[in-house]
């Protein structure tokens, strides 16, 4: 097992929750947390602890993103007018990284973030290697051509575990997909719940 495969199964297990939906999953298997104590962790979480899990869990979902960057995107989020909680997820949503993996390009965000950070990935015909770069509606995303045939990309392309959202239109024969619009929390395939409202509740206190 790889150490970013071993990292995204302990996130699962520490939330107690499959976050991605992917069926190897140990959360399928086991539903106690990582470690020696771990089955000896379902106590009855305060206020502040179903907050932070509801921010880490957040936070992890999109590659377990640190703390610096998850709250420079939430600071962001308060700033622009409308529903902070929308506008969190809206802001998620158009990280490069993150439109790569809703494409189905990738099999896991994780690998989304490799796959931006080693050149495979272009914005607008131009190469973009930085997994944040926000990208705006009517933006085109393209794999480049001498990674369409890379074997992480057909296999990602073919899984049925999850579909691509109506927000992105994507054309797999040309390995092509255009960000349609920004979405909001109801739009979004998140296999478990996400409560961007927890998340504001946690930093209005914290």
């Amino acid at each position: 097992m790889t150490k970013r495969t071993s990292a995204k199964y302990k996130i699962d297990r520490r939330m107690g929750e499959n976050i991605w939906g992917r069926p190897k999953s140990p959360v399928n298997r086991r539903e106690y947390g990582p470690g020696q104590h771990g089955q000896r962790r379902k106590g009855k979480l305060s206020d502040f602890g179903i907050q932070l899990r509801a921010k880490q869990k957040l936070k992890g979902y999109y590659g377990d993103l640190t703390e610096k960057q998850f709250r420079r995107i939430f600071g962001e989020a308060e700033r622009v007018k409308g529903d902070t909680g929308e506008n969190l997820i809206g802001l998620l949503e158009r990280r490069l990284d993150a439109v790569v993996y809703r494409a189905k390009f990738v099999p896991t965000v994780f690998a989304a973030r490799q796959f931006v950070n080693h050149g495979h990935v272009r914005v607008n015909g131009k190469k973009v290697n930085i997994p944040s770069y926000r990208v705006k509606e009517g933006d085109v995303i393209e794999v480049r051509d001498r990674s369409k045939q890379n074997v992480a990309v057909l296999e990602a392309v073919g899984l049925a575990e999850r579909d691509v959202p109506d927000y992105i239109d994507v054309d797999h024969s040309k390995m092509t997909a255009t960000f349609v619009r920004t979405p909001s929390l109801g739009d979004v395939p998140y296999p478990v719940m996400m409560e961007p409202n927890l998340v504001i509740e946690y930093y209005a206190q914290n």
